[in-house]
Parts: structure tokens; C-alpha cells; sequence
């Protein structure tokens, strides 16, 4: 047998919302003193804490060899199936076996979930902590093996927003 629940019915100061206008008054007031916490975006930069998956880099050696051993591990690990690797033989005399000819990431398609870096036994794929990277065609997000070492250029040193930050003041 159903049970009948008997609906609510406003009085008359609910239907006439001054509680509800005084409550959320309140709320405002609190915060109209508090420490403000917006960043200007374009002047300031929020620094991500460390472990922050942004934009992908391939690692190098000190040589600047390509640490990448084309094994495509990553390209395997990775659930969006973002990441393709073109392998061949290495021109190089000492070292590995083989090297990426290509290697290309999707950057729309990837969700930066972060398992290719974890995958890569050679640790030559890293998320780095760069968010900020916006264009107006999907072709531009596509990151090939020279872009991913120009990113490798720019974040080898520490991190990319404290360095820009430093070179503002």
C-alpha cells in the first residue's frame, strides 16, 4: 500500500523570499572581506604543484641523443590511443638499437592521464606542467617529434612558470 506524503506549503515570509534575500546577503557580506584569491591570468601565472600533467616532452641525454628506444610502449599503454611512433634502426654507433623516426602525439585526443610516462622504460616521455596552450585549428595540436624537444628546450631546467615569472620581474 502506497504511502501519501503530505507536500510542503509556504508560509507567508517564504513566499515572500526575505529569509532567502537575507541569507544570501550574508554570504556576500562574509566574503566581500576575505583575502581575494583571483589570479589576472594573462600577467600572473598559477604555478601547478608538483605532479601536474600538462604538455608532453620526449626526454634527451646529455649527449642529445633521443632517449626514446621507439618501443612504443607508451602508444600501447595509452587508453585514447593518442601517441604513434614510427621506429627505425639508430644512425647512431653506441647506445640503442632503434630510435623514432616520427612521433606524434594527438593532444585533443589525449585525456593526460599520464600512463605513457609511466610505461616508457627509458622514462624518455614525461608530462610536464605546462597548461596553456590554446589554438584556433585541431592540426596545431598535433605535436610531432620536434615540437616534443622544443618542450623538452624550454622545461629541462625547472619549472616553466617560475622561470617565465622570474624573467617578468
Amino acid at each position: 500500500m502506497a504511502t501519501i506524503v503530505k507536500s510542503y506549503e509556504p508560509t507567508f515570509w517564504d513566499r515572500l523570499y526575505i529569509p532567502a534575500l537575507v541569507k544570501g546577503l550574508m554570504v556576500t557580506f562574509r566574503h566581500i572581506f576575505k583575502k581575494k584569491v583571483t589570479i589576472q591570468y594573462p600577467d600572473e601565472k598559477h604555478i601547478p604543484p608538483e605532479g601536474y600533467r600538462g604538455l608532453h616532452r620526449l626526454n634527451k641525454f646529455d649527449d642529445d641523443r633521443i632517449k626514446c628506444v621507439a618501443c612504443e610502449m607508451c602508444a600501447a599503454a595509452c587508453p585514447s590511443h593518442c601517441i604513434h611512433i614510427v621506429p627505425d634502426a639508430s644512425p647512431w654507433e653506441e647506445g640503442k638499437e632503434r630510435y623514432p623516426v616520427r612521433f606524434d602525439i594527438d593532444l585533443l585526443r589525449c585525456i593526460y592521464c599520464g600512463f605513457c610516462e609511466i610505461a616508457c622504460p627509458e622514462e624518455a616521455i614525461e608530462l610536464t606542467e605546462i597548461y596553456d596552450f590554446a589554438d584556433y585549428t585541431r592540426e596545431s595540436f598535433l605535436i610531432d617529434k620536434d615540437g616534443l624537444l622544443e618542450v623538452y628546450e624550454m622545461t629541462k631546467d625547472e619549472n616553466f612558470y617560475l622561470r617565465e615569472k622570474e624573467n617578468a620581474a
